[in-house]
């Protein structure tokens, strides 16, 4: 029996498609970055370099990554002026380190000429 010639397989490169896997997920819902990691496989610590490229990159498209930013349990102390997609360590107005994550999620640019 004769065997075809298979082409071979290019495969996509593996951060394209975790990058497309992350955007999917928060184009849909809000997620913090575990829940991102928990659904799309991967690992949190890579996530937020994901997370990262992504808000450059959608830029272009008229979107753009909504933050929610990362909260103190104790006293409530909101992260608003941070950056940093991660989260932080510690409160710096009580010290505690029970904070929750900050959660992000893709939202469309309004156009400000449209009615």
């Amino acid at each position: 029996m004769k065997q075809r010639a298979r082409k071979p397989a290019v495969p996509r490169p593996a951060q394209e498609t975790a990058r497309r896997a992350v955007i999917a997920l928060i184009r849909n819902q809000t997620l913090s970055a575990r829940d991102i990691s928990t659904q799309a496989h991967m690992a949190e610590k890579d996530v937020y370099s994901h997370l990262e490229h992504i808000r450059l990159s959608i830029r272009a498209g008229g979107e753009f990554l909504e933050i929610t930013p990362a909260e103190c349990r104790s006293c409530g102390f909101v992260f608003s002026k941070r950056d940093r997609l991660t989260p932080p360590g510690r409160c710096p107005i009580c010290r505690d380190e029970f904070i929750y994550e900050p959660l992000f999620a893709i939202r469309r640019r309004e156009d400000p000429g449209r009615v």
